[in-house]
């Protein structure tokens, strides 16, 4: 598959969009840093997969602490438009509602990038969350 990605200038403006809307403390920290994020998932070594790139993503804005605020939130709103930019627009309002308490476990070190990259996973494929995962996700956040 070949994928469509976003670059920096999106990434801010995104971000900026969202404390606009939510509320936060703007800035950017680490632009650079940021910069490689985006640049870095598209090394098909690194991420020969879609959900690999789309697990980076989310976990690499969600942890890096980039941005003064809003790191979780954007998170998830890059990854919600790197799916639609894919062609995964169904898909969109479920990545959405799904991450928004993951998103919250991620930046508590409560979830890994590992067990991240199954909730996505089940996320692009499945109706629901497995038993197995469900339970995977119940024991990192209790």
């Amino acid at each position: 598959m070949d994928c469509k990605y976003f670059d920096l200038r999106y990434a801010i403006k995104t971000h900026d969009k969202i404390l606009e809307v939510s509320g936060g403390n703007p800035g950017i920290i680490d632009e650079g840093r940021l910069e490689s994020s985006l640049t870095h998932i598209q090394n098909d070594d690194y991420y020969p997969m879609f959900v690999d790139k789309l697990t980076h993503i989310v976990y690499e804005i969600n942890k890096g602490h980039n941005f003064n605020d809003g790191n979780k939130r954007t998170s998830v709103a890059l990854g919600a438009f790197f799916l639609e930019l894919n062609g995964f627009r169904a898909l969109v309002d479920k990545f959405i509602i799904g991450m928004e308490n993951i998103a919250v476990s991620v930046a508590d070190n409560l979830i890994d990038k590992k067990l991240l990259k199954e909730i996505m996973v089940s996320l692009l494929s499945e109706p629901e969350y497995n038993e197995e995962l469900k339970l995977k996700i119940i024991h990192a956040i209790s």
